[in-house]
């Protein structure tokens, strides 16, 4: 069995609903970092009957449970991503609301030896740089 958001809802013991079952789908097929409002509309594309607020409540359900990350962009929206993934760092296009993941191996070594120079064994890190385009010369 593949390690979904479903499977790891049921690992977790969380009961499954026809209405979680139907987001935890959606989550897994986001290749973006949706927020409550497109989950909803993407849900309800699969299923009209779901409402808004269980949604809402999905989503701080597996929040809760480490199923998800909410991440915020600075545009007062709460996004949601797989906790599970494999770590990566975000920039963020300041003109399009555009989110790029991305992984660097350099930044990495350079967190860990400023983590080190401060006397710090680094745990985690979240990075998230904000840009616009480069104009083309």
């Amino acid at each position: 069995m593949t390690d979904t958001i479903l499977s790891r809802c049921e690992t977790k013991g969380l009961r499954i609903t026809g209405p979680r079952r139907v987001i935890a789908t959606v989550l897994d097929a986001a290749r973006d970092h949706p927020d409550v409002e497109e989950l909803y509309a993407r849900a309800t594309a699969l299923d009209p009957s779901i409402s808004l607020a269980t949604v809402y409540r999905t989503v701080k359900l597996f929040e809760e449970a480490g199923i998800l990350e909410k991440v915020d962009f600075g545009d007062g929206r709460a996004r949601y991503e797989d906790a599970e993934r494999d770590h990566h760092d975000h920039l963020i296009d300041l003109n399009s609301g555009k989110v790029i993941e991305f992984v660097s191996p350099e930044i990495e070594a350079l967190q860990e030896k400023i983590a080190e120079k401060l006397g710090y064994r680094l745990k985690g890190h979240k990075l998230e740089l904000y840009g616009v385009p480069m104009k083309k010369k």
